[in-house]
């Protein structure tokens, strides 16, 4: 984090601070569903007007290809961003053509207002990470902070290109996702162990040929252990499977063992015949398998020796579900195993840093979202981290 200027580093008395958030929130009847990641901008706005500064907002919603277009419009957030922070909220009306107008409304307003810009995506150099946007986008600011780790793997106007416009610095959400991720895989406690399941691998090759250079064990999960267990000539019967990728699975075995890097897959599976809630399931062992069954989730043999591999280490991160977590009782591997690394972290023996969407809703499933010592719901973001690939948000801030 030396890297990056903090908020403690700006004096922000009667300055206008240019806050990239990711307003880009779930939405159902108009209303926003769940407002994690406006709450999350709390320590930084709070921050801001505490020390004299007026924040202003700038973040896309949804994808209105460049144009304006009022059901994409940040207008109705503004209400959520009230109750989330009990501050008065403007909303700023603009095309991002001509912000003449924009600066005419900032001047006006009152000390203590926070502001939201319309989508940073009504004009198509948003996209483009086009200078002269982001030095439209400048002009209404004297500070420029990244609050938006999410959208920080997109080279963006808003995310890139302003920030060589303004001084500029990572916000207390940004700060604490770059810490967590550096405790995670940039300087992590060692032995470090990673889990990584969900449905296919050809969606995770990048991630898996990063970690195994990484981490000390590989725990690989789901639909993506399927392939790997194909590729060591067992039959998986109807499981989800990817075996064209056979031959890229026993390469990536190979290169792990290279780098001394245990791969541990499951020996045991919950087998069901139909995939749905409930469905009758028998447990087998992943050499005896019901070539008319699939696997939908790790079974207790499995579930047993993933734990003692998290109790032989400090840190784990962890991407993915271990099996069919939304369908009961196919989630049970992955919320015990959850269970057991929230323990392990309470009791002071482990740092676990997790992200992805799935990931997150299957901590939330098993009740441990707060025992984590960080779980990121950055998606995209978090994924390309894990990747070991540059995010253009962050290099933007580096000093």
């Amino acid at each position: 984090m030396s890297d990056f200027k903090k908020l403690e580093d700006f004096d922000f008395n009667g300055k206008r601070v240019l806050v990239r958030a990711d307003l880009n929130v779930p939405v159902a009847a108009g209303k926003v569903s769940d407002s994690t990641r406006i709450v999350r901008l709390g320590p930084t706005i709070s921050h801001i007007i505490e020390h004299g500064g007026t924040p202003v907002l700038l973040s896309h919603f949804g994808r209105p290809k460049g144009e304006v277009n009022a059901d994409f419009s940040l207008e109705f957030i503004v209400t959520a961003i009230q109750n989330a922070f009990g501050q008065p909220v403007d909303f700023i009306k603009t095309d991002w053509v001509d912000v003449t107008s924009a600066k005419a409304q900032l001047d006006a307003g009152a000390k203590g207002t926070i502001y939201v810009m319309e989508n940073t995506r009504f004009h198509p150099g948003e996209e483009k990470n086009d200078t002269e946007l982001a030095a439209r986008m400048a002009s209404l600011g004297d500070i420029y902070l990244n609050d938006a780790f999410s959208a920080a793997h997109r080279a963006h106007a808003s995310t890139a290109a302003i920030a060589h416009q303004l001084p500029s610095g990572a916000g207390r959400a940004m700060e604490m996702e770059l810490s967590a991720l550096e405790a995670g895989l940039g300087k992590p406690k060692k032995p470090v162990i990673a889990l990584v399941g969900g449905a296919k691998v050809s969606t995770k090759l990048d991630l898996l040929e990063n970690l195994i250079h990484k981490v000390e064990a590989l725990v690989i999960g789901g639909g993506m252990a399927n392939t790997f267990l194909h590729s060591q000539g067992i039959d998986i019967g109807k499981s989800l499977c990817e075996k064209d990728l056979a031959d890229t699975a026993r390469r990536i075995y190979d290169k792990a063992a290279d780098a001394n890097c245990a791969i541990i897959l499951p020996i045991d599976g919950v087998v069901a015949w139909h995939f749905e809630a409930n469905a009758p399931n028998r447990t087998y062992g992943v050499e005896a398998m019901d070539p008319t069954g699939m696997m939908l989730d790790v079974g207790d043999h499995s579930i047993e020796r993933i734990k003692g591999a998290i109790d032989e280490a400090k840190t784990l991160i962890w991407n993915g579900p271990l099996g069919a977590f939304e369908l009961d009782p196919f989630g049970k591997g992955t919320i015990e195993v959850a269970q057991h690394a929230a323990k392990r972290t309470r009791d002071g023996k482990l740092v676990s840093v997790a992200g992805g969407g799935d990931t997150v809703a299957a901590l939330a499933k098993a009740k441990v979202v707060n025992d984590f010592t960080y779980v990121s719901t950055a998606g995209g973001a978090f994924l390309e981290w894990m990747e070991g690939k540059p995010l253009p948000g962050v290099e933007a801030l580096k000093a």
